[in-house]
């Protein structure tokens, strides 16, 4: 064998546990976890997704994404969770309540990041908005003043509303029967002359729900920010049309299945800004001490189909002041 073989085997061989090396880095690994969204419809985080490749990350190549999308079964959340603690990813994003506290019983070292939750100290997953203090940190809304919102749109549109269903989901934390939140939102309802029933379904009870509460007088139907009355949209509409009851919804995607009005913060806006939670923890930050954000911006959606479908016209005002109009 030449000399020169030689130096080029050897070569080779001491290059051998660099490349090994460089094939063994390991790229941050970020759950995700919904409750509303599934597999063929991550409607959610499509903004989150974007705004993490505007900030240079690139899914199999420097990051890596575990989707865990539960299509409105509650019953999935905590394996979700608990997989992907198993997994050691490096950050936990959830869309709501219920991925939160799901997420949180799971672990407490993990950095988590919400994209929406109503009430994060209510539910005990930080001491303050300024100063979370624990492994969770994120967005919020200010939810009971968005009821408000969405009933005065109610009266606005149809004057003569007084009485409305309230659908919630079995097991929301934040949303029960006889919580703080249900007797503020009543109040809240009193207040601008309608009348809140809370009405409590499964996601496969949906239809039967609906047509007792509006055989029992509801004129209207209000959907709670849940991630289940996201998953059933479709079914939700449906039945609420046949039913002749109008909906003003917590988020545009129920009004894109059919509903009738919607008022909400904005989601693609936190989606986004979560990105920004994740890039921040990922360069050292720690959750205890990013301070939660409200959310700063607000949309408003019409179905004008829907509205013909129940004879209703919508007063030009709203129609005017809408984000987006569906025809």
């Amino acid at each position: 064998m030449r000399r020169r073989d030689v130096i080029v085997i050897l070569g080779g061989a001491a290059m051998l546990p660099f490349a090994t090396r460089a094939q063994q880095v390991r790229v941050p690994q970020i759950g995700l976890i919904s409750l509303g969204a599934d597999p063929s419809n991550p409607v959610v985080f499509v903004p989150f997704l974007e705004q993490m490749r505007a900030l240079g990350y690139v899914d199999g190549q420097n990051i890596a994404f575990e989707r865990r999308f539960a299509a409105g079964r509650s019953d999935l959340l905590d394996e979700f969770a608990a997989d992907l603690v198993r997994r050691r990813v490096d950050v936990i994003v959830v869309t709501g309540q219920r991925e939160s506290i799901a997420a949180s019983r799971a672990t407490s070292s993990i950095p988590i990041v919400m994209v929406i939750n109503p009430d994060p100290i209510g539910l005990g997953l930080a001491r303050s908005l300024p100063r979370p203090g624990g492994n969770v940190t994120g967005l919020t809304t200010i939810e009971l003043e968005l009821y408000g919102k969405r009933i005065e749109l109610l009266k606005e549109t149809l004057p003569t509303v007084s009485r409305a269903a309230l659908l919630i989901s079995h097991g929301n934390p934040t949303y029960g029967r006889d919580s703080a939140w249900a007797r503020q939102v009543e109040e809240v309802g009193r207040s601008r002359g309608v009348q809140i029933d809370l009405v409590e379904a499964e996601s496969t009870t949906m239809e039967e729900v609906i047509a007792a509460a509006a055989a029992s007088g509801a004129q209207a139907l209000l959907g709670a920010s849940d991630g289940v009355i996201v998953a059933a949209r479709k079914e939700i509409a449906d039945a609420a049309i046949r039913h002749k009851l109008p909906t003003v919804f917590s988020y545009r995607s129920n009004v894109e299945a059919g509903g009738l009005l919607s008022y909400s913060a904005k989601v693609e806006d936190m989606s986004r800004r979560a990105g920004v939670f994740v890039h921040r923890i990922l360069h050292g930050a720690k959750p205890a001490d990013l301070p939660i954000e409200q959310a700063t911006t607000f949309e408003m959606v019409v179905n004008l189909k829907t509205a013909r479908i129940l004879g209703i016209e919508i007063p030009a005002l709203i129609v005017a002041q809408a984000n987006e109009v569906i025809e």
